[in-house]
């Protein structure tokens, strides 16, 4: 178990490497809840779940291998695709319409409509992110990712599709401190950006807790489609973030993906 954790506190180093530039932090602690892992057990449950404690600085991993494994973002990477376009002014805020539904075929129907960013992140709409992307176009998307770090920061061939089928991947480790220092406003972007996408992610608030998230399904270019869930969760002055990913084969099953995450949390006492 020593040296487990040795490792895991190794590869979390790594990982906050590339953030020395604008962040200067000490490596979180790691640690582990039994009650956690019985909640993926009794679930029969093949994923991980990382959930860094801002406050007390550590981290609670279920299955670490799997934490650092890289998979395709797919929708969770409209946060970040949401974020580039304030950067570079592909769209001037949130509320501004960037896509015209033009009556192609679509596969939710929900998704035949126009939409700005606080509108297409809420609807998942990936024929908007698609034009969001190539409004950024491909130097720019490029450069973004390599200032982000994000994941391996491959986009192959296709500008439109990259976080859905590849080649871009991230690890759910990776996600957690993106996402820390999104919530922090401490990424190398204007805060007034980072605030926008923050606003945009919020999915409950109540007198207890604010949280921000977003799913994702990678089905495409995959021998085992799998289920994300990262986000945030404010409280008490705190905050906790967290990504999970999992084996998800079943659309029916795509509930799991909160439900398990905000079990976790609360199991946690974040929430």
């Amino acid at each position: 178990m020593k040296k487990l954790l040795q490792t895991i506190a190794m590869l979390i180093t790594l990982v906050c490497l590339p953030f020395a530039a604008y962040a200067d932090e000490a490596v979180p602690e790691v640690k582990y809840s039994a009650a956690v892992d019985e909640i993926f057990e009794r679930g029969n449950i093949n994923g991980t779940l990382v959930v860094y404690d801002a406050d007390a600085n550590a981290c609670y991993i279920h299955n670490s291998e799997r934490a650092a494994q890289r998979f395709y973002p797919a929708s969770i990477f409209k946060i970040f695709n949401s974020l580039i376009g304030l950067n570079v002014h592909a769209v001037k805020n949130v509320d501004e319409y960037f896509y015209k539904y033009m009556g192609e075929p679509v596969y939710l129907e929900s998704w035949q409509n126009d939409a700005n960013l606080r509108l297409a992140i809420k609807r998942s709409q990936v024929p908007a992110y698609k034009e969001l992307a190539r409004r950024i176009g491909r130097p720019a998307m490029q450069a973004n990712l390599n200032l982000l770090q994000y994941g391996n920061m491959e986009i192959g061939e296709h500008l439109d599709s990259f976080w859905l089928q590849g080649p871009l991947k991230i690890s759910a480790l990776e996600q957690v401190q993106l996402l820390t220092y999104l919530a922090q406003q401490k990424l190398p972007y204007d805060k007034s950006a980072q605030a926008q996408v923050a606003a945009i992610t919020v999915l409950e608030q109540n007198k207890n807790y604010t949280l921000h998230g977003k799913t994702g399904w990678t089905t495409e270019n995959i021998d085992t489609p799998v289920g994300w869930f990262v986000g945030w969760v404010e409280v008490k002055g705190n905050t906790y973030v967290f990504a999970l990913n999992m084996d998800l084969e079943d659309a029916n099953d795509l509930p799991l993906r909160e439900s398990l995450t905000l079990d976790c949390l609360k199991a946690l006492k974040a929430i």
